[in-house]
């Protein structure tokens, strides 16, 4: 993931205009480049050794949850988050200002909400496969817990 993430930024570079956006869905969804400091919607744009160092440490940890996955579905929600923390870190480590004050690149336009990039969608998705991993492990703890109980479809 990583990878697409850092290939798609480098096409974002090359081809892409901070004062120019280029509409994809309308106004809903465009393409433009911007730098950002910080974290979602530019939180934190004066700590951005911050985040670099939270980054090291997230990428650390999300690679050894990984590695200790219980089931290959929650390897791959990890593994979607990892890849998009390590696609932005890498950002943060090489890209301008400087060693470890790098602007994340992000290209992808929603609306006038935010700009991001495809290691943000690639964090979301594992966030999301995350969620549904724990609602259906509470889902089937239930009802093994009351073997008996029907659910609302079932009756």
């Amino acid at each position: 993931m990583a990878v697409v993430d850092q290939g798609t930024k480098a096409i974002a570079l090359a081809q892409l205009s901070e004062q120019e956006r280029i509409p994809l869905i309308g106004d809903l969804l465009g393409l433009q480049l911007a730098f950002n400091p910080g974290t979602v919607m530019s939180l934190g744009s004066n700590s951005t050794w911050v985040f670099t160092v939270i980054g090291i440490v997230a990428g650390i940890a999300l690679f050894y949850a990984a590695w200790r996955a219980t089931s290959t579905a929650w390897a791959v929600a990890i593994g979607f988050v990892w890849g998009g923390a390590i696609g932005n870190l890498i950002d943060r480590l090489f890209a301008a200002p400087g060693f470890g004050r790098g602007h994340v690149t992000d290209f992808l336009a929603y609306g006038n909400l935010f700009i991001g990039n495809i290691a943000d969608i690639a964090i979301g998705i594992g966030v999301g496969l995350g969620i549904l991993q724990v609602l259906l492990s509470h889902r089937s703890q239930t009802r093994s817990e009351h073997p008996g109980a029907t659910s609302p479809q079932e009756k």
